[in-house]
């Protein structure tokens, strides 16, 4: 184990290198599919830590890799240098302005916890495990979205180390190109150490899920009816399909084990929720109701996101309809009888997530969003999973950023053409040497 300076001389932040104690608690993550091994790893306790390992990297050449929770890692890593962040964990809620300022290591569950107390809410997603900043910066798809669209759109401002090692605060007037590119751009700009987004007036929601048996109600048809409903809902509505084959394990709660479980989950804050949801009752026997009003700290309960890290892979696409034959055949496909496990979810879009905003966040025009996961190795995942995929291509827009999981080295279809090459001129700028580039 060794300390270095700015110079690389024996003082200043930790480094670990293979074989030092705690090196190997620093490197997992929640996605335990891809496995980091840098040369060097420099755990964050301070913002001057961020700083000081970038410029020592800079000076070598070495490659920089960021982690704080890991739940959306892009692939498996070798060399370089990785920077952990997850210590860097201050939070503060300004109820009056209706803000939170955060550290790259806060998690969402923290944050709306600080904020009930004083009748606020975050823009979090489905998992109280996920960090803030990796998860913002991505867009964020949250629970709210079609009500307050994207988490990104939001945000008041940031703070960065960028390749030059410098420790900058960035706001949409300060420096708009970087913000712009921050937000929804991508690695390859800086290390986001923190930054400061905005809180909504929300104590209450109604939602939950309503669950069916997948060998009892038809896959295909539920879907369809699904999709139809979604077309008929308020715009602040916020729902997603989702089709889980699970195994039959003593771990699970008894109406899982062994099922083909499709579930519907709602997010609404706009009153009258057990009319809107009707129709969903009538298009088959429901296994398992949670629809409810609860309040807001209650929100994870919606989604029920596994909390214990796990190895998957996955990939997702933005879709600018839903064809309900061809998503009937991505459920087949990824169904019981696929060989393995394989999870489905279809979020619907809209609403305010196709609000135009000043960041680099793509594909606003979508629709819907076709998310699948399998578990093990990447190019065991892309067999299952690509195809399926393909099924989609006539509608398919492009994907998601927050949603490549493990998929994140290949960068086609992750942004427009227009917004890919702006941010490629922005990376050239802000980081020539490339040593945010992998």
């Amino acid at each position: 184990m060794d300390t270095f300076t700015d110079s690389g001389t024996l003082s200043g932040p930790t480094v670990l290198r293979p074989g030092d104690a705690g090196y190997e608690e620093e490197t997992p993550g929640f996605q335990l599919a891809f496995d980091q091994r840098p040369d060097l790893v420099v755990p964050a306790a301070r913002p001057e830590d961020v700083a000081a390992a970038v410029r020592y990297a800079a000076g070598r050449g070495l490659r920089v890799g960021v982690h704080a929770t890991g739940h959306g890692l892009p692939g498996a890593r070798r060399g370089g240098l990785l920077v952990t962040t997850r210590r860097l964990d201050r939070l503060t809620v300004d109820p009056v302005a209706r803000t939170v300022r955060v550290g790259a290591g806060v998690r969402w569950g923290a944050v709306v916890a600080a904020a009930a107390p004083h009748g606020l809410a975050p823009l979090n997603g489905s998992a109280p495990s996920v960090g803030v900043v990796g998860y913002t910066l991505g867009g964020g798809l949250g629970l709210l979205a079609r009500e307050f669209g994207w988490a990104a759109d939001h945000v008041r401002s940031l703070d960065v180390v960028t390749a030059d090692g410098r420790l900058r605060h960035v706001t949409a007037e300060t420096e708009p190109d970087l913000y712009w590119g921050l937000l929804g751009g991508g690695p390859g700009l800086g290390v986001v150490i923190g930054l400061e987004t905005a809180l909504v007036p929300v104590r209450t929601l109604y939602g939950g899920s309503l669950s069916y048996d997948g060998r009892v109600v038809d896959p295909a048809a539920l879907l369809r009816a699904w999709a139809k409903w979604t077309r008929t809902v308020p715009s602040g509505l916020t729902s997603s399909l989702a089709a889980v084959p699970y195994p039959d394990v003593p771990a699970l709660p008894h109406h899982l084990r062994g099922r083909y479980v499709l579930s519907v989950r709602i997010a609404w804050t706009g009153g009258d929720g057990e009319r809107l949801t009707a129709p969903l009752r009538q298009a088959g026997p429901v296994l398992a109701d949670t629809l409810r009003e609860m309040p807001y700290t209650d929100s994870h309960t919606v989604h029920s996101d596994p909390d214990f890290p796990h190895a998957y892979y996955g990939d997702s696409a933005v879709l600018r309809d839903l064809d309900a034959d061809a998503a009937g055949e991505v459920l087949r496909r990824t169904g019981p009888e696929a060989g393995r496990m394989c999870v489905v979810q279809i979020n619907h879009l809209g609403g305010a997530l196709a609000e135009p905003a000043a960041n680099a966040v793509p594909w606003r025009a979508g629709r819907y969003l076709v998310r699948l996961l399998t578990g093990g190795e990447r190019e065991e995942g892309r067999a299952l999973l690509d195809p399926a995929f393909a099924v989609l291509a006539p509608w398919t827009l492009g994907r998601s950023p927050n949603f490549a999981f493990g998929a994140g080295d290949r960068a086609e279809g992750l942004h427009e053409p227009e917004t890919a090459k702006r941010l490629a001129g922005l990376r050239s700028r802000y980081d020539p040497a490339g040593l945010f580039g992998g």
